[in-house]
């Protein structure tokens, strides 16, 4: 037993051995060296870049840009019905200026004032004009649209040498869509009335404008008007909501829209809309002038309202009012708005809506 036991032994013994010299004489592998970390390149800063001030030509009667040549023209003005029947009115959306004023029995008439009618749609439906109306336009030099007007309008556009251009006893009148510069209108005369049917384009004006007219305003010109970017008046009031009685028959209510930085415009409890586009009125800028407004005595109710000389106002931009001063030095003179310390009024820049009252008006900002 012994004798078989030895030899096994020892070869045991011997591959233990080896197999120790094996692992004994190996080298151990050098792992890869790590590279160092680091951290991603800054990236450089970059400058917001400063807007360039917009230095071209500006619209007067917005203060939005323009080219040099709509800078530079006469605008058009055109007298507008606001009849609760002759609603909707058409285009008025487009006016750069809105005038409302008193005409008779507690109605009011628009006039638009438009610095280009070149992309303007249907527009009316177009009046009879008041002396007042006219010289709210010659403060402007701008053409002047109408159908028809008092004895005493007719006698003044003569005397006073207005571009005006009428359709009751004028050529301006025609008996098809843009035949003429105006004409009658087929739905608004069956669903509206005849006399509220007088309509034109901004395309059948400019086609039907004399040849021979002065398209330009003459050199050294001033609209009287200044605009800014915001037109918020520094310490007004709150001014959310500007609510003006004109009479029993007529209020206008302006609604501060924060989203559109706009007041929207309503009328008889209603958005006021333009029936052209079907969307509400908004404007920047809100102005109210109180002036003397006076029965004529005549049997028609006519009224006289005082658009030359001076007064007090209201102004609300951005939903902020202060009050004001407005001046008109003659009726070829524009209307000027100033602070009540004599500042040059800054304007927001936009639609502007006029609101020219008698002088015991209540007006409302709140």
């Amino acid at each position: 037993m012994r004798g078989t036991m030895l030899p096994a032994l020892c070869l045991i013994v011997l591959l233990c051995l080896t197999a120790c010299s094996v692992g004994t004489g190996a080298s151990t592998p050098t792992p890869a060296p790590v590279p160092p970390q680091t951290s991603p390149p800054p990236i450089a800063a970059t400058a917001t870049p400063t807007p360039t001030p917009y230095n071209g030509p500006i619209n007067p009667l917005s203060g939005m840009p323009t080219d040099a040549e709509t800078a530079a023209q006469r605008p058009v003005s055109v007298m507008l019905n606001n009849l609760k029947q002759a609603l909707p009115q058409l285009g008025q959306s487009q006016a750069d200026i809105i005038y409302e004023v008193v005409a008779e029995g507690g109605i009011t008439r628009m006039l638009g004032v438009f610095q280009s009618v070149e992309d303007v749609g249907m527009i009316g439906s177009i009046r009879s004009a008041r002396s007042y109306y006219i010289e709210l336009a010659m403060g402007h030099d701008a053409l002047f649209i109408h159908a028809g007007g008092s004895e005493d309008a007719y006698a003044d556009l003569g005397k006073w040498e207005v571009d005006h251009f009428d359709a009751v006893r004028g050529p301006y009148l025609g008996k098809t869509p843009e035949s003429n510069m105006m004409w009658r209108d087929d739905d608004r005369r069956r669903e509206n009335g005849y006399e509220h049917s007088v309509v034109a384009t901004g395309t059948s004006i400019l086609d039907h404008l004399p040849s021979d007219l002065r398209r330009e305003h003459e050199e050294g010109y001033d609209a009287g008007l200044s605009f800014c970017d915001d037109g918020t008046p520094v310490g007004g009031s709150p001014a959310s909501v500007v609510t003006v009685p004109f009479s029993n028959y007529k209020t206008g209510v302006f609604t501060y829209d924060d989203d559109r930085k706009a007041y929207r415009v309503e009328e008889y409890g209603a958005a006021y809309v333009d029936g052209d586009t079907a969307e509400q009125v908004t404007v920047t800028n809100v102005i109210v002038v109180y002036t003397r407004c006076r029965y004529t005595g005549d049997s028609l109710g006519h009224m006289d309202v005082e658009v030359v000389g001076a007064g007090d106002g209201w102004f609300a931009c951005g939903g902020q009012g202060i009050p004001i001063h407005w001046s008109k030095s003659d009726r070829e003179s524009p209307m000027v708005y100033t602070t009540q310390d004599g500042t040059p009024l800054s304007l927001g820049r936009g639609h502007t809506y006029v609101n020219i009252v008698p002088l015991d008006a209540a007006v409302t900002m709140e």
